[in-house]
């Protein structure tokens, strides 16, 4: 009976051993993904429109002053 516990001992050990020692497959680390944003600069002109306006209601004001 001795025998049979010592055996059982050491499967139960050599099993416990085995599974905390990551048999799982490796975890593959992500490359980082870049983002590129556009600025929307340039000569698209779409940055004069609110500063054109902001004239046009400047002026408006200015002459409905007078």
């Amino acid at each position: 009976m001795k025998k049979i516990a010592i055996s059982a001992a050491a499967l139960v050990i050599g099993a416990s051993a085995a599974l905390a020692g990551g048999l799982d497959a490796p975890i593959m680390e992500m490359q980082p993904v870049e983002i590129i944003e556009d600025t929307g600069g340039g000569s698209s002109g779409a940055g004069l429109i609110i500063p054109l306006i902001l004239l046009a209601l400047i002026a408006a004001a200015v002459a409905s002053n007078e």
